[in-house]
């Protein structure tokens, strides 16, 4: 044999002994790509025989609300998707099942005209058996979606926005009949150190065949290089139609590389089940080796060490492509988390997508993961996502909301649980805002998830996240304070997070400064300390938040992250990146004379299956090269190949618009659902124009003329008659701080919903002051004060203007009434987010006190 030949050989058997964690067997198939959709209900569209020659040509992840850009009120009703997928002879006999990675919210799955199933949850995976539905040759999947309401459904309330949509990727997967279960691998690490670590792999294998067979599994533990770290089999007769669970340990294995945020260490679990001496099915598992615990007293361990995480809450969404965003996305998302020193992210406030978790396996972020049980301030009507509680009034509904809660947690857990990076699950956010009639059985049902997390993982603790009202931060493992609970719970002898602090409001760029919020006032701490309030009990912190969003109170509202909604940083960004990592910001940018625009694309090539995309950065330069802060009108435009914004083929920038480019900066992500090069123009009136080309792997290739034509989507913000400015009470259970306090009537003793618990300052000086964050930005129309008692008590009431200045809007100093009970009726209505109420004229004796606020109004958009 030439030499030539044996290192040829030499080198594949290398790469075929060295590669076993490629997936070979069982087929997952990308079907993202050529659906056809309709906003709108329609009789028929589930037959292969309904025309929608009319309908849009578009790729998956998509959304109800594309092109979005952080509207307050978005679409709420019915969409069809259609897609025909080819069917060869042999997958006859094979089983045959859809995966889909998160649809918002309630699916009605139909092949060939016939209702396959059903999914009522919008951001958990699901799966779809169409193995008796299919046929050989050409096929129709239709799938029948709404985002409606659902009082037994979560989320019942949320200020986030609830776009339906087949908003992650969808698979094709086609396994014999013998074959492990959807998700059906739990792979723990019962032993772990970094001299040795044992591995345990408990898999349900599923036997659809119509007689016994005897199936033996057998697991690989692969690290990241190929190289096969262990190898442990056992065998198990199956009976037809029923599914066995495998429970297998390794042997030690020596000197494990852990993971951890500085070294994300993966390995890989490959399982292959074989029945008569035949390989019929693999699965990969990811792996880490690491070992976490929170403790009530001295916080967080990471294999064996203390660890004080850093990090952030971070929603999916972003510009233009509201909720369907691509998987390099989310990794670009978690890069630039880490970039700006984050080890920890909180999956606010829902299950994430599994590409996004991946990401945080790969880059090192902690992870928390959260089931979407949320609710938000403000009492309104039942009815909308924008105003209902978090628990059902009706208790009639009751039964069914927690079937929906333990569901999509059974869900969350089942996908995401083999991932190091997550560290805890979630119940919750801020349950407590529901009616004092519904608390209790609130509690009952976060004491329901805590114990069902406990029996699904046990390696993991359950979390309360946002328990800083309602008597809820003791049900759980470990307690999530929001805003003013990261002062008022100090040393609460429970593990706890600060799960948000900051909530800073700031259109890019905003200040370079930190968004601390109450995290310097808790009670006790050293001030020698850089970080006082990093107290030796507490686990960590996260900001709200990483990323603007979108949210039903607004775009003001949702601009709280570091970084803008198009994926660019904000100065705040650079103040924690330096701090945190020690990277210099780079300077501000200032007006001057533009001569041209540059473009960055993070990368020149990306596959065509909606898992990838690239990021295009506008930035206005002179003609030196100096970045400039002028914002002219900006233009992009498709000329050659394929692709699309989320506009379609064209996308203007505005310092007017939603589309916005400020401070000389704007940005878009590009995606392409056909091969081919694509030449972009950027153009902008009196500017030399820039053209940058992206090249897209993957069949088949575009051709100009032939390949179906992609519509423009011209933006128009979603408008809709509905309750959102209708009068409502706010106030309620919202943070709260003052000037001080006596022990026993602390500051969040007002907004309980109880008249005879009352904050009061510790001394009787005039200018003590009371505070509250309404959380949303209200049209205030009267202000209900509720005293303790009958006095003569002299105040202001201010509010906090869009130039963070105090203005007031009531001035009753020198007040001569003594009612317990005040109603200020202001002559116009006052926007503003934070209320302040300071006393002016204390009568000799008294102190300042009281008992309840209410202000009531609408919603700011």
């Amino acid at each position: 044999m030439k030499l030539i030949h044996k290192i040829l050989l030499l080198i594949f058997l290398f790469y075929f002994q060295n590669n076993t964690e490629a997936q070979t067997i069982r087929k997952d198939i990308n079907i993202n790509r050529e659906w056809k959709f309709k906003l709108g209900d329609y009789s028929g569209a589930e037959v292969t025989d309904f025309d929608d020659s009319n309908w849009e040509n578009i790729g998956i992840p998509h959304s109800f609300s594309m092109p979005y850009y952080q509207s307050a009120q978005f679409y709420k009703g019915y969409g069809w998707y259609r897609k025909y997928i080819d069917v060869p002879a042999e997958w006859m006999g094979k089983r045959v099942s859809l995966d889909f990675e998160g649809a918002y919210r309630t699916a009605e799955i139909f092949v060939n005209g016939i209702l396959v199933g059903k999914h009522n949850s919008g951001y958990t995976g699901f799966e779809i058996d169409v193995t008796k539905a299919i046929k050989t040759g050409r096929n129709l999947v239709a799938v029948r979606l709404n985002n409606l309401w659902d009082s037994r459904v979560a989320p019942r309330a949320g200020e986030h926005v609830f776009s339906g949509g087949i908003y992650r990727d969808v698979k094709l997967v086609v396994t014999d009949p013998l074959h492990v279960a959807w998700y059906g691998t739990f792979v723990t690490t019962p032993n772990v150190s970094a001299k040795e670590a044992t591995v345990n792999v408990k898999t349900e294998v599923v036997n659809d065949k119509k007689t016994a067979v005897s199936a033996t599994v057998i697991h690989s533990v692969i690290d990241n290089k190929g190289v096969v770290v262990a190898k442990f089999s056992s065998a198990k007769s199956i009976a037809a139609g029923k599914t066995v669970l495998f429970d297998q340990t390794s042997a030690v294995i020596k000197n494990p590389k852990l993971w951890s945020p500085k070294t994300p260490n993966l390995y890989t679990v490959k399982t292959i089940i074989k029945t008569n001496g035949k390989q019929v099915d693999d699965f990969i598992s990811p792996l880490g080796f690491r070992s976490i615990k929170f403790t009530a007293d001295q916080g967080f361990f990471l294999n064996g060490e203390h660890y004080y995480f850093k990090g952030a809450n971070v929603h999916q969404d972003r510009s233009g492509w509201g909720d369907a965003v691509t998987n390099y996305a989310f990794l670009r998302d978690i890069k630039m988390m880490k970039e700006a020193g984050f080890d920890f992210i909180r999956g606010s406030h829902y299950p994430h997508d599994p590409a996004f978790v991946d990401a945080c396996d790969k880059e090192g972020m902690l992870f928390w993961s959260e089931v979407p049980f949320w609710g938000s301030g403000g009492t309104r009507e039942e009815g909308d996502y924008e105003g209902s509680n978090a628990y059902p009034t009706n208790p009639e509904d009751w039964e069914a909301f927690d079937e929906s809660v333990l569901e999509q947690m059974t869900d969350m857990i089942r996908i995401h649980r083999n991932h190091p990076s997550v560290i805890v699950w979630s119940t919750s956010n801020e349950p407590f805002f529901t009616t004092k009639e519904t608390l209790e059985s609130t509690r009952k049902l976060l004491k329901k998830e805590v114990d069902l997390g406990h029996q699904l993982d046990p390696t993991r603790s359950v979390a309360i996240g946002g328990c800083q009202r309602g008597e809820m931060d003791t049900i759980g493992d470990v307690a999530g304070y929001n805003g003013d609970g990261a002062r008022l719970f100090i040393n609460p002898g429970v593990a706890s997070v600060v799960s948000e602090y900051g909530s800073t409001e700031a259109f890019r760029p905003g200040k370079y400064i930190p968004g601390w919020g109450d995290l310097p006032l808790g009670e006790n701490q050293d001030k020698s300390k850089k970080y006082p309030w990093h107290y030796e009990w507490r686990s960590g912190e996260a900001i709200w938040c990483g990323f603007d969003h979108g949210s039903v109170a607004g775009k003001r509202f949702g601009s709280m992250g570091i970084v803008d909604y198009a994926r660019i940083p904000k100065r705040s960004f650079y103040w924690y990146r330096n701090e945190y990592n020690n990277i210099q910001a780079p300077p501000e940018r200032t007006e001057g004379v533009p001569a041209s625009i540059q473009l960055t694309v993070d990368k020149n090539e990306i596959s065509n299956d909606g898992t990838d995309d690239a990021h295009i950065l506008i930035s206005i330069i002179d003609n030196v090269g100096k970045e400039l802060s002028n914002s002219p009108m900006v233009k992009l435009i498709i000329e050659s190949g394929p692709g699309e914004f989320p506009t379609g083929r064209t996308i203007t920038f505005d310092s007017k618009s939603d589309i916005e480019i400020t401070d000389g900066l704007a940005a878009t992500e590009f995606r392409s659902y056909f091969g081919g090069e694509t030449v972009i123009r950027a153009t902008s009136q009196g500017l030399k124009d820039t053209v940058v080309k992206i090249i897209t792997k993957g069949l088949p290739q575009f051709v100009e003329g032939k390949t179906p034509v992609l519509i423009s989507r011209p933006y128009v913000p979603f408008t809709a008659n509905n309750s959102k400015n209708s009068i409502s009470s706010f106030g309620l259970n919202n943070p709260t701080r003052a000037s001080n306090e006596m022990v026993g009537h602390s500051s969040g003793l007002v907004g309980d919903g109880n008249s005879d618990t009352f904050w009061q300052a510790e001394n009787n000086k005039s200018g003590n002051w009371w505070q509250v964050d309404l959380e949303r930005n209200v049209k205030m129309e009267q202000i209900k004060l509720t005293f303790p008692k009958e006095t003569k008590l002299g105040y202001k009431i201010e509010t906090l203007n869009a130039d963070n200045q105090w203005i007031t809007i009531v001035d009753l100093s020198n007040a001569s009434s003594t009612s317990k009970i005040r109603i200020e009726k202001l002559t116009k209505p006052v926007s503003g987010r934070f209320i302040r109420l300071t006393f002016t004229n204390i009568p000799e004796g008294e102190s300042a006190k009281l008992s309840e606020l209410e202000v009531l109004g609408s919603i700011q958009e």
